[in-house]
């Protein structure tokens, strides 16, 4: 998948597009059906196949002191995309010149003359330009107008209910990260550089943990984990706790991660803690022996459920690499 961030990045290099548009948060399950629905018309009708999608998120812009934390940041965003087989991404600096645009505006300046748009598929209830005003009557006409096809993908439920990013926020916000798993199609992630932390974990616990500076913005409720901790190309079993370490009195919200069958220096490195299920809620221990023990059950039980058929993970290297950037 190719990253373009303007459209005079990519100006006379289309000669007709299919277009998918939209936020993409978290870039689950319909987000994905709507991708590859884009790609198929795009290959019956020998066209590129193209993501428009804005950095930042347009509630940031639109309503900066009210937005949600988000479930994808761009550089995650942008690997899942391209997992999904569309050629091009374009990333627009969304703005509020942008948000003043009628649809006409926005459909001519960006996916017409910059695109060459000959077909574009929207979600359910996605609205395009100022006011929200295009929906997909008002798209259909344009499109009668100016000479594209307008589709639109039927929600996508899961367990009778629609599968939305606001759903998937609030089970991981409320811990119910295994819940999680078949709207993503995967489990949640976040991603963190690992850094020193009080070094309680090896020398006064016996269980080292690797700190995570946290870069994400939703984490799941404070508590103790089962996860996949995976460092560079290689997959651990793990337990996580996020909390504030209530044991020790720690004002600070942190993420730690016990890694099994691992050991080295991974000061300065990333890992990625694909959060599983939950195990317990954050407590505060009245010895330091309590917590040893605790912290062994919770190895124990991390364990028996990674060791779960359902439990596995495959992780999936990302792909927008393998065309240029142009920035």
């Amino acid at each position: 998948m190719i990253v373009v961030r303007t459209i005079k990045d990519i100006a006379d290099v289309i000669a007709g597009s299919c277009v998918t548009i939209g936020n993409f948060d978290g870039v689950h399950k319909g987000h994905q059906k709507l991708i590859e629905l884009c790609c198929e018309r795009a290959k019956a009708r020998d066209l590129i196949s193209v993501v428009v999608t804005f950095d930042p998120h347009p509630l940031r812009v639109l309503r900066s002191d009210k937005t949600p934390p988000f479930i994808t940041l761009t550089e995650q965003k942008l690997e899942l995309l391209s997992q999904f087989g569309p050629q091009v991404c374009l990333l627009l600096n969304f703005t509020m010149d942008m948000a003043k645009l009628s649809p006409e505006e926005f459909v001519k300046t960006y996916l017409l003359n910059g695109l060459n748009m000959k077909e574009m598929i929207i979600g359910y209830d996605y609205h395009l330009g100022k006011g929200r005003a295009g929906n997909f009557e008002t798209l259909t006409a344009l499109g009668e107008k100016h000479g594209f096809a307008v589709d639109r993908l039927d929600p996508v439920t899961i367990d009778s209910a629609v599968v939305s990013s606001t759903r998937i926020r609030d089970l991981v916000q409320a811990g119910h990260v295994w819940a999680v798993r078949p709207l993503l199609g995967r489990f949640y992630q976040v991603k963190g550089e690992v850094v020193h932390g009080m070094n309680r974990g090896g020398k006064l616990l016996g269980f080292p943990t690797a700190n995570l500076k946290l870069v994400d913005e939703l984490f799941p409720k404070p508590g103790v984990y089962a996860i996949w901790a995976q460092v560079d190309n290689k997959v651990y079993e793990g337990v996580a706790n996020i909390g504030k370490n209530p044991t020790f009195g720690n004002d600070a919200l942190s993420v730690e991660a016990h890694l099994l069958g691992f050991s080295g220096d991974i000061y300065g490195t990333d890992i990625r803690a694909h959060f599983v299920q939950r195990i317990r809620d954050e407590k505060k221990f009245n010895s330091l022996d309590e917590l040893k023990d605790r912290i062994a059950k919770d190895v124990e039980l991390g364990r028996q459920i990674l060791a779960q058929p359902e439990a596995a993970i495959k992780v999936t290297r990302p792909d927008f690499d393998k065309g240029p950037e142009v920035k």
